[in-house]
């Protein structure tokens, strides 16, 4: 029975966290709600414990705000937190974008290509966490090619603040990131171009700049 071993408390955290922090980056948990640990343990089929650990780390992020014997809730859609925040993931994936761009592959390229593809098709069909899904996966090929795990951890925790807004204004009947940009992006990554690629990495996100806005 080797292969039976204790879950680490830090994988019961790590989904508790996961789980709360998609359901309030989907709306599915609005803005100004308050959340109860006991509560969301039992819908999660989890002890309290790794629950009050998210809670703790999404009120790091900025996706939770606490006040002690009071209450947790969600909270507010503010346009200056989420432009801070744009301006800060956007300046990581210029970097991130400069360190990968000599590195790239022609299975990153390809993997780029793919994911554009997937994110023109759901925007298409007015599915926008498969298109922010897709969006992800195609900066995250420049993230993981750079090696730069600063960075990494930067994009992660700054990026739910901004997809929140993304996902009230497409439900509002905005439009998606343009499916064009990012095959601007793709063809100066394929052609080396290190500057163009930066760029157009700066010209996507100061239009999430813009959105907050």
């Amino acid at each position: 029975m080797e292969a039976i071993r204790p879950v680490p408390r830090t994988l019961l955290r790590d989904r508790a966290y996961e789980a709360i922090r998609d359901a309030i980056v989907a709306g599915e948990i609005e803005p100004g709600a308050v959340v109860r640990d006991a509560e969301l343990a039992e819908r999660l089929g989890l002890s309290r414990a790794p629950v009050r650990d998210a809670f703790s780390q999404l009120v790091n992020e900025g996706l939770l705000e606490s006040k002690p014997q009071s209450h947790t809730r969600v909270t507010p859609l503010v346009a200056s937190d989420v432009r801070d925040a744009a301006a800060v993931v956007g300046a990581m994936h210029e970097l991130v974008t400069r360190v990968a761009v000599p590195r790239l592959e022609v299975a990153d390229i390809e993997a780029m290509r793919a994911a554009n593809e997937r994110f023109a098709a759901a925007v298409s069909a007015g599915d926008v966490d498969a298109a922010l899904r897709a969006d992800d996966e195609l900066h995250d090929v420049l993230v993981r090619v750079s090696g730069n795990r600063a960075a990494a951890a930067t994009v992660a925790r700054y990026t739910p603040l901004i997809r929140r807004l993304e996902r009230q204004r497409f439900g509002e009947g905005g439009s998606c990131r343009s499916a064009g940009l990012h095959e601007r992006l793709i063809e100066t990554c394929a052609a080396g171009d290190v500057d163009g690629a930066v760029l157009v990495t700066a010209e996507i996100w100061r239009g999430l700049e813009e959105l907050a806005d």
